[in-house]
């Protein structure tokens, strides 16, 4: 890389305890090759370095870097997490740690509800074990898939992931309103547009300016994002 460094964020997708181990990162990690307007092929430098690695291969690694992505402590929460492609990989560690792993001083008995957006039915990721997780908790866990290239609403529209909360807004206005709601966003950029059309409008009903209301949230640490 011509001796230069080039630092890249990548968000951990293990649990505390995955495997019977601590001491263990896992990522979530999409290798990105594509053609550029010349058609040439291009490879992303990152995501085609950590792929190609072979065992035994030694890597610099450094962090924890922000803290958008840490869990509530409160047992008793509403997490809604919002998440698009390699974006789930902070909430597989969430919901692990919820469903799966045992701890002496944490059981979660509030309700955690993932709405996952992808392209296509083939790009979605741990869904084996965020079925178990649903077969598990029945009570505690919802899960909605949106899958755009696959699937559309009731008009005919793509299946995006603000598209799948609109059938369930009014449910999740009302859940953002209590104080032990907890928001997560992570993935593409390009879904926070759709997603605040969608609260704008839910608020304007009662009377709530939503880019106000917003802050609020992020204030108390209850909406958070990362988005690339």
């Amino acid at each position: 890389m011509g001796g230069s460094t080039i630092d890249r964020c990548w968000f951990q997708r293990s649990a505390e305890m995955e495997g019977g181990r601590s001491a263990r990162v896992s990522l979530c990690v999409k290798r990105l090759v594509y053609l550029n307007d010349k058609g040439e092929e291009v490879k992303g430098v990152c995501s085609n370095y950590l792929c190609d690695l072979k065992p035994g291969n030694d890597v610099a690694i450094t962090g924890p870097v922000g803290k958008e992505m840490l869990m509530p402590k409160d047992p008793n929460a509403t997490v809604i997490m919002l998440g698009t492609g390699t974006g789930i990989a902070p909430f597989r560690g969430f919901l692990w740690r919820m469903f799966f792993e045992k701890h002496d001083d944490y059981k979660f008995n509030g309700l955690a509800w993932l709405f996952l957006g992808v392209p296509t039915s083939s790009s979605l990721l741990y869904r084996e074990e965020f079925e178990k997780m649903k077969e598990k908790a029945p009570d505690n866990f919802r899960l909605d898939f949106a899958v755009s290239r696959e699937q559309s609403n009731a008009k005919g529209e793509k299946m995006y992931i603000q598209t799948r909360m609109a059938e369930y807004a009014d449910e999740l206005w009302e859940l953002l309103k209590k104080p032990n709601t907890f928001t997560y966003m992570c993935g593409l950029r390009g879904m926070e547009k759709g997603i605040d059309d969608i609260m704008t409008s839910l608020a304007a009903k009662d009377g709530i300016d939503w880019a106000e209301y917003k802050k609020e949230l992020k204030k108390d640490e209850r909406w958070n994002v990362e988005t690339y």
